[in-house]
């Protein structure tokens, strides 16, 4: 979708990486690796988008680790803007508004890591109605071209769970302030 727009494969993949969960961070290789492209393609996409201000390089011994700058002036834009490509925002917007007493959804999995396997993990936290639940599920991955895989736990439940790091890397998508 974003290619035609930004015209290079590498860098649409580099900004879903780096903004789907804007606390990961990802070294050279890695990238190539996941991308199957070069290091050389990886690398000057990450110069560029680093040289801009949109990423931050920190170096780590022989490694330098990119992250999304959160300081950016455009950060919250590219964000929203990786959420609506990939369905996030669509899907947290369907579960949330249809499924009853929600207290939490929470991102697992790759996409929680950041990387945009088309399989979204979600952990549900409340009492939720999975008939309804099935429905949303269902009608949101025919629209967002997308697996979604829910998994629905009490608070206790998922703590738990979270103490045993059974879940890897977590992002809140939604809480219920109330």
């Amino acid at each position: 979708m974003l290619e035609g727009i930004i015209g290079s494969k590498t860098k649409v993949n580099l900004l879903v990486r780096m903004f789907l969960n804007p606390s990961m961070k990802a070294y050279l290789r890695e990238l190539a690796r996941e991308f199957d492209v070069s290091t050389n393609s990886v690398r000057t996409e990450l110069n560029t988008l680093t040289e801009h201000g949109i990423l931050t390089a920190q170096r780590d011994g022989r490694s330098v680790y990119y992250q999304a700058n959160a300081k950016h002036p455009l950060f919250s834009e590219l964000s929203s803007m990786v959420r609506k490509i990939t369905g996030i925002d669509e899907l947290a917007k369907s579960v949330i508004e249809r499924l009853g007493k929600l207290e939490a959804v929470y991102l697992t999995g790759d996409y929680a890591r950041g990387q945009d396997t088309g399989i979204i993990d979600l952990v549900l936290i409340g009492d939720i109605d999975r008939e309804q639940l099935e429905d949303v599920i269902v009608k949101t991955e025919r629209y967002i071209k997308r697996k979604i895989r829910p998994l629905v736990l009490n608070q206790e439940h998922f703590e738990q769970l979270l103490k045993k790091k059974t879940f890897g890397n977590v992002m809140k998508l939604w809480e219920n302030l109330e």
